[in-house]
């Protein structure tokens, strides 16, 4: 019985172990993006009746390799597309927010500006109703003296 169950265990071992190793050889779900190629330029003829090595000024420049573009495979771990996924939509929330502070705080600005204009229309609005009432006052008494010099 104790045969049996050891027997049992460790097949039990050897089958986790199995398929534990082929989950992780199992193909990739992203298919790799191609590289990107650049075509060499061919080498400039000799014109007839040139002599030796001549070149033009461009050839003798080194050469440079094409640029390629390398690009690594997504992981196939859920943990860390997880992870990946997590820091793309915080960095998305953090430029929104960023955003939408700038946003506020233009808002904010434009409307305290408004607010100083129209404090300052309405000094000069009340400013210039004062001078106007007080003209009109002059107009309609008389140029006689407030004060007769009467006691009482």
């Amino acid at each position: 019985m104790t045969r049996a169950r050891i027997l049992l265990i460790g097949s039990a071992i050897a089958t986790l172990a199995a398929s534990g190793a082929y989950a992780q050889t199992a193909p990739q779900a992203a298919p790799m993006q191609p590289q990107t190629v650049q075509p060499m330029q061919a080498a400039p003829t000799q014109a007839p009746g040139q002599i030796g090595n001549a070149m033009p000024a461009q050839a003798q420049q080194p050469m440079t390799p094409p640029q390629q573009n390398i690009v690594a495979p997504a992981p196939t771990d859920p943990l860390v597309q997880r992870r990946t996924a997590n820091a793309q939509a915080n960095a998305e929330y953090r430029a929104s927010k960023k955003a939408s502070k700038a946003e506020l705080k233009a808002q904010n600005q434009q409307a305290k500006a408004q607010y100083k204009e129209e404090v300052q229309n309405a000094k000069i609005n009340r400013k210039a109703d004062k001078d106007a009432a007080k003209a009109e006052l002059n107009a309609t008494e008389p140029g006689t003296p407030k004060d007769t010099g009467l006691q009482h």
